[in-house]
């Protein structure tokens, strides 16, 4: 059925003209009205993220969608587990959609229960309390292991505070599914490298021998970011060589070598708020989603902002949303028809909730 609705949009849509798509999508809002909100994050295409009434990272989204209760519909330009974010926190009343399924989070995808399941059972057995942390960038089924097993969801701009209770609470903390932002996060927290442990779940215990689980303070599962990944140290060798005195901002969930380079490391809202407060005439150099970076340098031309590396860094899987699947969905929800529903399950969703209020707990 899925793959059939899709094909409907192709041929139906594909063929529309920006000016067309745009007028539809205009009028299919207007005619939905309060029933209707759609939510778009940082790294959306223009086209799409110009129809958001609200635009931020996962978590804000999810939580100003939840505020409107007056909202039938919750339609979340973004990729799947920030749509299941959304369906957490909302009412039983409101329904949350995702205008193509296949917009997925390559990191999200990268840790699944089993595999999780098999991971905390060989490390348990070693001893000793282990408080697991996951980054919101994860499935619901994660969120809700965590949150069955005593740990919390984080974000990028709250990880630190997360790592820090973790480890107040117990001797050990694994942190997944990314292992770049969790051992800067480490790091940060003065923790040297050799005490942080990547587990590999297509390997054999993790690719660890019982010294390097028993030494090891905090467990990095191996995940990342497939933009983020991307930027390397010669990157911001290259652009400095290029640019002298630029300021080199990275996100966290690059590697630590890059941000151990970088001027600064933040969230994506702490780069928006760092970049949009600095001076006329200043030099940036952004290590993150290339939308967001060209967003940036359009509503401030009078700072010199550019991507850390030439090549286009964007996150395909984002891309995904585009205006026809926005116009499709939204017609459709005109029409009576609700297309691409994103539903956690009750079980699902009671556990992970418990692991978002505990973040939301931590000050």
């Amino acid at each position: 059925m899925e793959t059939a609705t899709l094909d409907l949009v192709l041929e139906n849509f594909a063929d529309l003209s920006p000016q067309e798509l745009d007028e539809r999508i205009t009028r299919a809002k207007a005619d939905l009205g309060g029933r209707l909100v759609i939510l778009g994050h940082h790294y959306q295409r223009d086209e799409v993220v110009k129809f958001a009434d609200y635009r931020g990272d996962s978590l804000r989204l999810s939580q100003l969608a939840a505020r409107r209760r007056e909202a039938e519909y919750i339609v979340f330009c973004g990729v799947h587990f920030m749509a299941e974010s959304a369906d957490i926190l909302s009412g039983d009343h409101q329904t949350v959609i995702l205008p193509d399924l296949h917009a997925g989070c390559s990191m999200a995808d990268m840790a699944n229960l089993e595999q999780v399941e098999v991971c905390w059972e060989a490390l348990t057995a070693n001893g000793g309390r282990i408080v697991p942390v996951t980054y919101i960038n994860s499935t619901a089924a994660i969120k809700a292991f965590v949150g069955r097993n005593g740990g919390a969801v984080c974000t990028s701009s709250n990880a630190r505070k997360v790592m820090e209770w973790a480890l107040e609470r117990g001797e050990k903390a694994l942190f997944l599914p990314d292992e770049h932002l969790g051992r800067n996060t480490g790091y940060g927290l003065g923790y040297p490298l050799d005490q942080m442990a990547v587990w590999n779940p297509q390997e054999e215990n993790g690719g660890l021998a019982d010294g390097e689980i028993a030494r090891a303070r905090i467990y990095l599962w191996k995940g990342h970011c497939s933009v983020h990944q991307r930027f390397r140290t010669e990157n911001v060798e290259r652009v400095r060589a290029r640019h002298p005195g630029i300021r080199v901002i990275a996100h966290p969930e690059c590697s630590w070598e890059v941000c151990q380079c970088a001027d600064e490391v933040g969230s994506t809202e702490y780069i928006l708020k760092r970049i949009g407060e600095a001076p006329a005439e200043s030099s940036w150099a952004v290590g993150t989603e290339i939308h967001m970076i060209r967003r940036l340098a359009a509503e401030y031309p009078d700072r010199l902002i550019v991507s850390l590396d030439d090549c286009v860094c964007m996150c395909s899987t984002m891309f995904r949303i585009s205006p026809q699947h926005l116009c499709w969905t939204l017609e459709s929800l005109r029409a009576g028809q609700v297309v691409n529903r994103v539903s956690v399950d009750a079980e699902t969703k009671r556990w992970a909730l418990v692991a978002l209020n505990r973040m939301l707990e931590i000050k």
